[in-house]
């Protein structure tokens, strides 16, 4: 219905999505569940049987140097450096065998599952001190830590949002482990530090995880997750003295924060508390997240008093959201199972209950909700209300989305206001001045942002933007002055204040963030389209320094995401623009089927049975950079985290000749399993479950856990091994835990090495295993900063990259 305070890197709450230090999305104000997406990561996995290597010819034009016979080695003095690795041997379990529909497949790591195991703290130990040894040898480690700590060290700022006469704001300074959020009482006024998180943890490991403000302005309800988990605890604030209330609301996860206009209580979902209660090192834990509830919560009370709104024990799956639409008249419940961009929609009007909500108190009677949408055939969510009429932005019959108007009274009748559009995609529209609506398309993976007039649909005004991503809107109907976040690759970002009330809107610059020592005109960005397998058109942007030469020696980061339909969308990112600057790299980032970049057929094209796609998309984009010299295999590095870190494991698992690096991050590796630890089973929707016979043999076919080979047993006539490989994840990853990466690393090191004599790997594979972290959110600065710089340091060496000054 309206823009909420928006977190700081603005996560889904469980999908699987890139983090902030990869890639942010512009993707800002959907229908999409605050959860369960994989995030950044890579997976890989092995069977007892193998499928065949997919073998693509690449354009012959290219160089011989591009395909010699060292092809997949380390240049030699990283060769020399580096090796020999004595890799840790681990246990194999060989009795562990499932049967999948007739099929027996060995899960000999299946211990590496246990995170409280004596025996996989040993394990993890081992791998900290081998990928130390190596990251020691990288020397570039410490230059490009200054480097990114220099460039990292601006001062940062979110769109400020208006409630109750104030404004709210994150900021940060430069280098502060979390953003602080701020309040003014009017924008020429001082601002006021409401919240710091970073005097909550001497380490910066508590995050400000949401905040929402009561409409008067008055109190704040925020949440707080420790170590990166998705676990959140709710407490509550007096804005004007700063005074904590007493309230604390524990087990939330995946959840929204909406108060009643009243100011009374707020909706909030969580699950029941585990088995292990207190003692739970929250995020450390595997078990599978069932039986998400609906809460109402009465200010100065305890959780236990709390309404029950909404429960569903016959589909444990579902998750629960409730809003307070902007006239406060009615409370919507969104009902999500998985990670589809499709939704149920009950509504409870608030004003027809007799006693308020505060008859349901001590009662085992829940909210009386009517079912307007009782499907899982599309996605609904709500822009603006007049009354029981209502505006919902769907992808109801149009994959590209639409603004569709109902009288909830009248389910029956339904009329298009904005018709989907023949190419872009209607990503969001935000109800603002009262009736207009600013509406943002997806144009080619640029967005474009209108002013339409909300009762008609009518084009009014076209609002002037560079080539980037809008990163957030805050406004509503009663705001004539709404504000405008914008990145891009070269942008750091701009907040735009748009003054709706003149003829013609008046957009000003509000703030812009400025680097030192970045210089964009040292820069240039280019869109270029490679064709896929199948023949499809894939996007990829390109950023280079200016007069790069296309003579195939280039070091190339190729980064993908291509899932759960996620747009990755132009952003600013200092470590990559280190990289192209002092390590001459090109950075690109390919816009592959699965993604939303070009609507719902866009993400269908890319998922289930289509899974495969994803991967030939990414194949064929490293091609084309081989083909048209921005590169060669020895000197190109493929990155992706969470779903990207599948990616990126299935694709070194089918063409191991074609890249020299590998860094995945958090990545679901596992792809027979995946569903059975916690929130994985809402990713189903876009991969398919091992319980069902078609869907696993899907799934076997690229699970990277199940795919890994000898590629130099299969070549004939060149000597070709495994990329040099990083796998990232972290202890209180408890969206993509930690097992993905773990039973991976410790495949590839068996197969690949210690199970075979003389073996002919002898590029390295690690582990980079982070402490008191999780999935991407909520990681404080520094955590970022030496990830960075231990990652691409890794790169440099095994690429042999040498610093540039």
């Amino acid at each position: 219905m309206s823009t909420c305070l928006a977190t700081p890197w603005r996560h889904l709450l469980f999908h699987l999505r890139p983090s902030p230090v990869a890639l942010r999305t512009g993707r800002f104000a959907v229908a999409r569940p605050l959860h369960k997406l994989p995030n950044l990561a890579s997976c890989r996995s092995h069977v007892g049987r193998l499928p065949r290597s997919r073998s693509t010819s690449l354009n012959r034009s290219v160089s011989a140097a591009a395909f010699d016979s060292k092809m997949g080695s380390l240049s030699p003095a990283a060769s020399e450096a580096l090796q020999p690795l004595h890799y840790p041997t681990a246990r194999r379990d060989e009795s562990v065998v499932d049967d999948y529909h007739g099929v027996r497949v060995a899960d000999p790591y299946r211990w590496l599952e246990d995170p409280d195991a004596e025996e996989v703290k040993e394990f993890v130990e081992k791998q900290v001190t081998l990928t130390e040894s190596v990251l020691a040898k990288c020397e570039e480690r410490e230059k490009l830590r200054q480097k990114i700590t220099t460039l990292f060290d601006h001062p940062r700022y979110d769109t400020p949002y208006k409630r109750g006469g104030k404004y709210f704001y994150y900021h940060n300074t430069g280098l502060q482990a979390q953003s602080v959020l701020y309040v003014q009482k009017d924008l020429d006024g001082e601002a006021e530090v409401l919240l710091d998180p970073n005097k909550l943890s001497e380490d910066g490991t508590v995050a400000l995880s949401m905040a929402s403000i009561s409409k008067d302005g008055k109190y704040l309800a925020y949440g707080l997750s420790a170590s990166g988990s998705d676990w959140v605890t709710i407490k509550v604030m007096r804005v004007d003295d700063k005074e904590a209330e007493p309230d604390t609301i524990s087990w939330v996860k995946f959840s929204s924060v909406s108060w009643t206009h009243d100011g009374n209580g707020f909706f909030y979902g969580r699950y029941p508390a585990p088995k292990q209660g207190t003692e739970l090192d929250a995020g450390t834990e595997t078990n599978i997240n069932l039986n998400h509830e609906l809460y109402y919560h009465f200010l100065g009370t305890d959780q236990s008093e709390d309404i029950l709104c909404w429960r569903d024990p016959e589909h444990p799956k579902y998750t629960f959201s409730g809003s307070v639409t902007n006239d406060g008249k009615y409370v919507l419940l969104q009902i999500d199972e998985g990670c589809d961009p499709v939704n149920k929609l009950y509504y409870c009007d608030l004003q027809s209950l007799s006693s308020g909500l505060e008859g349901f108190k001590g009662s085992n009677e829940m909210l009386p909700f009517i079912k307007l949408i009782d499907n899982f055939e599309a996605s609904y969510a709500a822009v603006a209300n007049d009354g029981s009429e209502f505006t919902f932005l769907t992808n109801k019959g149009a994959p590209r989305y639409k603004l569709v108007r109902v009288d909830i009274k009248k389910p029956e009748l339904w009329t298009d206001i904005i018709p989907e559009h023949e190419k872009d995609v209607l990503e969001s529209a935000v109800a603002v001045n009262g009736n207009q609506i600013v509406v943002c398309y997806l144009s080619d993976v640029k967005h474009v942002l209108q002013i339409r007039d909300l009762v008609t649909g009518e084009l009014l005004h076209a609002l002037p933007l560079d080539v980037g991503s809008v990163s957030g809107i805050s406004g509503r109907r009663e705001d004539t002055t709404i504000f405008i976040g914008f990145t891009s690759f070269l942008t750091p970002g701009i907040i735009y204040k748009c003054d709706l009330a003149p003829e013609v809107p008046e957009m000003k610059i509000f703030r812009e963030i400025s680097v030192a020592g970045f210089d964009r005109t040292e820069f240039e960005v280019k869109q270029v389209f490679s064709s896929s397998k199948d023949g499809t058109k894939i996007p990829m942007f390109v950023v280079s320094k200016k007069n790069t030469r296309l003579d195939g020696s280039n070091p190339v980061l190729l980064y993908g995401y291509g899932g759960f339909n996620i747009s990755i969308t132009p952003s600013f990112s200092v470590s990559r623009l280190v990289l192209a600057r002092n390590l001459g790299c090109v950075i690109c980032i390919a816009n592959i089927r699965g993604g939303g970049e070009y609507g719902e057929e866009w993400h269908k094209a890319g998922s289930l049975s289509k899974k495969q796609n994803c991967f030939d998309d990414f194949i064929s984009a490293a091609e084309f950079l081989v083909s048209n010299g921005y590169t060669n295999p020895r000197r190109l590095c493929i990155e992706g985290g969470s779903n990207g870190g599948l990616l990126v494991a299935a694709c070194m698992n089918q063409r191991p000749d074609l890249f020299g690096c590998v860094l995945g991050h958090v990545g679901v590796m596992d792809m027979l399993r995946f569903h059975k630890f916690t929130i994985g089973h809402a990713w189903t929707s876009d991969y398919g479950c091992s319980d069902n016979e078609e869907e696993f043999n899907w799934l076997i076919k690229y699970s990277p856990l199940h795919n890994v080979t000898r590629p130099w047993e299969k070549s004939s006539g060149m000597l070709c091994q495994y990329p040099s490989t990083m796998l990232l994840t972290a202890d209180h990853d408890d969206r993509v835990v930690p097992l993905h990466s773990l039973k991976l690393l410790a495949t590839l090191q068996y197969i690949l090495y210690t199970s075979v004599e003389n073996s002919s790997q002898t590029n390295p594979i690690i582990g980079r295993i982070e402490c008191k972290a999780g999935h991407g959110a909520g990681r404080p600065t520094q955590k970022m900063i030496d990830e960075a710089a231990d990652r691409y340091s890794f790169m440099a060496k095994v690429l042999g990259i040498s610093w540039i000054e």
